[in-house]
């Protein structure tokens, strides 16, 4: 390896390791109270060094969503090989789902706290590709399931928002610990995986019904 390859290469564990150890922090101190020299401290560095990748905390807490989102889109990116789009569309729940669960403290940062979307806000809307690739996967697989003559007159953008918060609330309710509550998971005692199982291949039933 060339001293150019090895220079990369370590620039590239740098910034992993500050990306590591600030998910680590915001995920157990909460946004506002870490700051650029609490990330720098947890890693052994000075902040001049963090200031060396990251211009400020926007910019690191953008870069953590964008790492999960590409993290998700690997999830999406076999199903490109299942050729009936209603199949894909329901492979793809799978896959978030499995997404969700395997790396749920990702999945808490992207879509379950408030505080990392109010700061990615600040970004610029044409920076914020992989986010919108995960959706537009989405909502193109729901335009070609209605070319296939499922969801005649639903709106696409509509049907995939309804689509995604529903597999969505599967997910934060297993997350956070709610889905141990519910009654009939108790009153049956089912697991989270039966519970989980179960709701979602209802789900897959009621938008199976919705082609004409």
């Amino acid at each position: 390896m060339g001293v150019k390859e090895r220079k990369e290469r370590e620039k590239l564990e740098m910034r992993g390791r500050i990306l590591d150890s600030a998910h680590k922090l915001f995920l157990d101190r909460g946004f506002d109270d870490i700051s650029i020299r609490n990330i720098a401290e947890a890693i052994e560095y000075s902040p001049a060094t963090i200031y060396l990748y990251f211009k400020d905390k926007n910019e690191i807490i953008h870069a953590l969503h964008q790492d999960g989102f590409r993290l998700l889109n690997e999830y999406f990116k076999p199903l490109a090989q299942v050729a009936l789009p209603f199949e894909r569309l329901m492979e793809m729940g799978k896959a978030y789902i499995r997404f969700a669960t395997t790396h749920p403290q990702v999945y808490d940062l992207l879509f379950m706290r408030g505080e990392p979307i109010e700061h990615i806000s600040q970004c610029l809307q044409d920076e914020w590709k992989e986010g919108d690739r995960a959706f537009d996967t989405l909502k193109n697989t729901v335009m070609q399931c209605q070319q296939e003559g499922y969801f005649s007159g639903y709106d696409p953008q509509a049907l995939s928002m309804m689509i995604w918060s529903s597999i969505h609330g599967i997910c934060a309710l297993r997350i956070s610990g709610h889905m141990n509550h519910v009654k009939p998971a108790r009153d049956q005692n089912l697991s989270l995986d039966e519970v989980m199982v179960t709701t979602f291949d209802v789900f897959n039933q009621v938008l199976r019904h919705l082609k004409k």
